[in-house]
C-alpha cells in the first residue's frame, strides 16, 4: 500500500512491515485503515531525535482506548516506508515539523 503523507511524500506500508507491526503491537491490528489518515491528516509530525530520517506522525482518536494517539513511524528516503505503528498517550519531545491548527 502506498500512502501520500501531509508533505505530499509517498510512503509505503509493505506486507512485511504490517506483519511486524501486528506481531509487536497486536492492539493496532484493527486500525490498519486509519494509517492512511494518520499520515495524510496528522495532528502532529515530529522528527525523531535518534534518526533525522525518521518522522513520527500522531493523530488522536477518541474511540481508541478512550482517547489515545495512533502513532505511525516512517523512514524517509529514496523509498520511504512505515517502520512501525502503535498506540500512545504521549507525544515525544523533539522538533515539530507539523501541527494541526
Amino acid at each position: 500500500m502506498i500512502i501520500t503523507d501531509i508533505f505530499n511524500n509517498s510512503i509505503e506500508l509493505t506486507d512485511e512491515r504490517w506483519a511486524h507491526i501486528i506481531r509487536e503491537h497486536p492492539e493496532v491490528e484493527f486500525y490498519k485503515e486509519k494509517i492512511q489518515e494518520v499520515l495524510s491528516l496528522p495532528d502532529y509530525v515530529k522528527k525523531s531525535k535518534r534518526d533525522a530520517e525518521v518522522l513520527l506522525y500522531y493523530k488522536h482518536y477518541g474511540d481508541i482506548f478512550d482517547g489515545k494517539y495512533l502513532l505511525v513511524v516512517a523512514k524517509k528516503g529514496l523509498r520511504s516506508f512505515v517502520l512501525t505503528c502503535y498506540i500512545t498517550d504521549i507525544i515525544k519531545i523533539g522538533e515539530t515539523l507539523w501541527e494541526k491548527k
